[in-house]
């Protein structure tokens, strides 16, 4: 069989694994060639270890080029070998959170040209020729500017490295994919973190944990728990970012969450999928039997 590429565009180191880390770990031991596009560095994320503090700088040695090596770790734990960054190292800046000043940064990815950076993209896309891109919804998740952006550029470039108006061979993708948190999940998993006391601050409802997606929109399951304990190593090279503990981890705001290795997906572009019986599919290339 021709070997099945898939690749996934995030907006910082750690989006990566928190949303898709075992998905991207399965498909990688199976033998597929997995691409991971990363957009920025996150200039702006929160440094929750106070030894690290120091590194809250754009200065060579701060927080951007650290998370550049926490995030060649983590895909060191995946199994990812084909990492790139968007327009190259630094080139896109971490906007910060929705209606922060880093917003303005003339370098920031919020206010990057959508068909600019897309064509940079759609370039990795028509050497890569992936079957399969996954990225975020059009609220990013949950409402963060280079989330957002990923989306549309993204979604842009799904369509201009497909376009035979512009030089080089076009690709075209099978199916394009959004990241879905299911209701469902998010309210069983709310229940399992609130009915005995963690290390975290539990959470005290499902937006604690993100933004639901109404589960009649997810059309994908996968289901990669035999790679969970590589979804946990990745997760903990991300130090910066993320606190972990046994089963559950925490970002900076330190409320719990599960460290989940089954993780959901909705299809945005392509041929529709063959759902199983619980109504998913469970392959996102959705091309051998299950």
């Amino acid at each position: 069989m021709t070997e099945r590429r898939l690749m996934l565009v995030h907006a910082h180191p750690d989006d990566e694994t928190i949303v898709t880390g075992a998905t991207m770990a399965k498909y990688a031991a199976q033998g597929a060639h997995v691409t991971l596009v990363t957009c920025t560095l996150g200039e702006e994320g929160e440094i929750i270890p106070p030894e690290l503090a120091h590194l809250a700088s754009d200065a060579e040695g701060g927080l951007a080029q650290h998370r550049q090596g926490e995030l060649a770790r983590a895909c060191l734990a995946l199994g990812v070998r084909d990492h790139r960054l968007l327009g190259g190292a630094g080139y896109y800046r971490d906007s910060g959170m929705m209606g922060a000043a880093s917003n303005d940064h003339p370098d920031s990815f919020w206010r990057a040209d959508v068909d600019t950076a897309a064509g940079q993209l759609a370039e990795i896309v028509r050497e890569v020729r992936p079957h399969v891109l996954v990225t975020y919804d059009d609220n990013g998740g949950y409402g963060h500017p280079d989330h957002i952006q990923a989306h549309r550029v993204t979604l842009r470039a799904f369509e201009l490295a497909a376009s035979r108006s512009l030089p080089g061979s076009s690709w075209q993708t099978q199916r394009l994919y959004t990241i879905a948190a299911p209701a469902s999940e998010l309210t069983a998993s709310l229940e399992r973190l609130t009915a005995a006391p963690g290390p975290f601050t539990p959470p005290q409802k499902v937006e604690d944990l993100t933004p639901a997606t109404p589960d009649e929109l997810v059309t994908t399951r996968i289901d990669a728990r035999p790679h969970w304990a590589a979804k946990a190593l990745a997760m903990r090279a991300h130090a910066t970012q993320i606190s972990v503990e046994g089963e559950l981890f925490a970002l900076s705001n330190g409320i719990a969450q599960e460290i989940s290795a089954v993780e959901y997906f909705t299809l945005l572009r392509g041929p529709s999928t063959r759902p199983g019986p619980d109504g998913y599919s469970t392959d996102l290339f959705d091309d051998e039997p299950q």
